[in-house]
């Protein structure tokens, strides 16, 4: 190899190459010998001569896609529809396809009529309702307003949760009301439980292949485009490695900075607040945003359940594909705390329970639901013995173990390196056997500072801060329905926005239960935080919770309303959340006069605006 040639100096490329294409060749030059340089040099003339040019990267600016325009459109509540809809969108643009993905909330309904192609991923929230921020859109369609849709193919990927009975009803409702509406069905639709990549990865593919085959040569072509510039002739540079994601798949290892319990001593709540350290993890999050924790089994139930069965701790089972000692993946795998209609229907054709095998059948869904949510596997393995049931055919019968979402109690403007939750624990003793939740109790009792933690971020659009920092922001969010709004705080307190803020919470007592009381105050004081109401059901002989807050302060609440305030709710979906729109409802009533049919119209137009948004569980 000969010296490095003498190269030109950055002026010499003045006024012919931007300033990032003369940093690239002051980059590469330098290092060029001088047979390279004669080489590269004979090239460049030979292209000039023959007036060829450099491939450009990619298609040209402005050139139509090959193949069909494809809208992947998503309804989401915990992020994973959103996630696998994005995926979706990539693949289809990488086959040299127009595609985009759209929450189904951000949609303009009126476009669907002109869509060609629309393929969906829809979650099911709840019992077989669609995700909230959805709601508009499938009411939308089941109308009288729904558009022919004659000459739109489709396609729906549903994800769910066999653990009801109303399993991926969402996707099933788009399935079905597409086809009445003359679409044309191009996939059949595939339902998906909790464990659903591999089952989306396949569907992605199946249909990516497909929607090429629309105009095979143009997507050919796009997929094997020339190469471009430099890497023409095998002198591109290496793609600088891209930050690492972390998913459910490919969780971060998390430090625990500190564990505090946020309940007084005499309270009979179990509040956590938990610090995790990000440091070097390039995670980043948005206020409304979740954090996935991937949680394990305490060994206590774990030998509750392996000495109910008689089952050998060590005896060997293949779980994910891996073999290990039954204990092992009771323990890290396997979901012991939650009840499947799958794992009931199993295990009474193992143990012969006939009242098992009654909750399973077809009419007994009421009896079957609540049986799931009041019974874990150790109650049913205790109570219905299986004698003779192997550790493999056991092991086969049970869940995943899924990761369980805490809405996220910090900024990451504020606090880059570290994310913050606020864990209500639970623990119950029904039939006074101790039972406990697997994720809250994990977090509390074998997290101590210094362990780590599998995590990763969900995200949550449908729980977002405006992007007017001047907006007025209601806050409601009773006991550990606060958390975000704490992330809410440190956001605005470090952009300094100049936007009014009310917080409405609640809990059962002041001296015990007063969540972050300090920094509620603190921001009061400084004026980050406008006003804040409190309930404390227990400090009075009558109950007083966040809605009857809200209440009393209706002719205040609806001048922000009408002020163009941002309504948020964050908390318990089965009393609260209902409670507090009822009263949301009643103050448009008695303060705007709004008739009920229109105050409800007014609450949806505001969740389509997301001036309303909910995250309750």
């Amino acid at each position: 190899m000969g010296h490095h040639a003498n190269m030109p100096e950055a002026a010499a490329f003045a006024g012919l190459f931007d300033q990032q294409q003369a940093q690239a060749l002051n980059t590469l030059l330098p290092t060029l010998t001088q047979e390279q340089t004669l080489w590269l040099s004979g090239f460049l003339a030979g292209l000039g001569r023959q007036g060829i040019a450099v491939p450009a990267q990619g298609p040209a600016a402005g050139a139509p896609a090959a193949g069909p325009k494809v809208t992947v459109l998503y309804a989401t509540e915990t992020g994973n529809a959103a996630s696998v809809a994005k995926q979706a969108a990539e693949r289809f643009s990488a086959a040299g396809l127009e595609a985009r993905a759209v929450n189904m909330a951000d949609y303009k309904q009126r476009d669907l009529k002109s869509e060609t192609h629309v393929i969906m991923v829809a979650a099911t929230h709840g019992e077989g309702d669609p995700p909230e921020g959805a709601a508009g859109f499938f009411e939308f369609l089941a109308g009288r307003k729904a558009p022919k849709l004659d000459g739109v193919k489709f396609a729906v990927l549903g994800l769910g949760d066999t653990s009801y009975v109303h399993f991926c009803e969402a996707g099933k409702m788009l399935d079905r009301r597409f086809e009445e509406l003359g679409a044309e069905r191009i996939a059949e639709r595939v339902d998906c439980d909790v464990d659903y990549e591999d089952a989306a990865e396949d569907w992605i593919a199946s249909l990516a292949d497909m929607l090429a085959a629309d105009a095979p040569a143009q997507a050919a072509e796009a997929a094997t485009a020339a190469p471009s510039g430099l890497a023409a002739f095998g002198l591109a540079p290496a793609p600088a490695p891209a930050a690492p994601t972390y998913t459910r798949k490919n969780p971060f290892e998390a430090e625990v900075l500190d564990s505090i319990r946020l309940n007084g001593r005499y309270s009979d709540k179990e509040t956590q607040h938990i610090e995790l350290s990000l440091e070097g993890s390039g995670i980043s999050f948005q206020p409304g945003d979740s954090l996935g924790v991937i949680a394990s089994n305490d060994d206590a139930l774990v030998d509750e359940v392996t000495t109910a069965l008689d089952l050998k701790p060590d005896a060997p089972v293949s779980v994910n594909g891996a073999d290990k000692p039954l204990a092992e993946a009771l323990r890290d795998d396997l979901e012991l705390t939650m009840l499947t209609p799958g794992f009931l229907k199993a295990y009474a054709e193992a143990s012969g329970a006939e009242e098992l095998a009654d909750l399973t059948r077809e009419g007994n869904e009421a009896a079957l639901q609540a049986f799931l949510k009041e019974h874990q596997v150790a109650d049913v393995v205790a109570r219905w013995p299986a004698p003779g049931l192997d550790a493999a055919r056991f092991a086969g019968m049970l869940r995943k173990l899924q990761p369980r979402l805490y809405s996220i109690a910090s900024s990451h403007t504020a606090l880059p390196d570290e994310v913050h939750l606020t864990v209500g624990v639970t623990r119950t003793t029904p039939r006074g056997r101790a039972r406990s939740g697997v994720a809250s109790t994990f977090l509390a009792d074998r997290c101590a500072p210094g362990e780590q933690i599998r995590l990763y971020v969900s995200e949550n659009e449908n729980f977002r801060m405006p992007s007017d920092p001047d907006q007025p922001l209601i806050m409601i969010g009773p006991g550990t329905g606060v958390a975000p709004f704490r992330a809410f705080m440190q956001e605005r307190e470090e952009m300094g926005a100049q936007g009014k803020s009310w917080l409405f919470f609640g809990d059962r007592r002041f001296r015990e239960d007063f969540l972050y009381q300090t920094e509620w105050q603190r921001w009061l004081k400084d004026g980050v935080l406008t006003r804040m109401d409190v309930a404390f059901s227990r400090d009075q002989a009558e109950k007083v919770y966040v809605q009857d807050r809200l209440r009393e302060k209706a002719d205040e609440v609806y001048a922000w309303i009408s002020d163009g305030a941002a309504i948020y709710v964050c908390g318990d979906a089965d009393s609260m959340a209902p409670a507090v729109h009822e009263a949301l409802a009643g103050i448009l009533q008695e303060q705007g006069g709004y008739s009920a049919e229109d105050a409800e119209t007014y609450l949806k137009q505001m969740q389509r605006e997301r001036r309303y948004q909910r995250d309750v569980y």
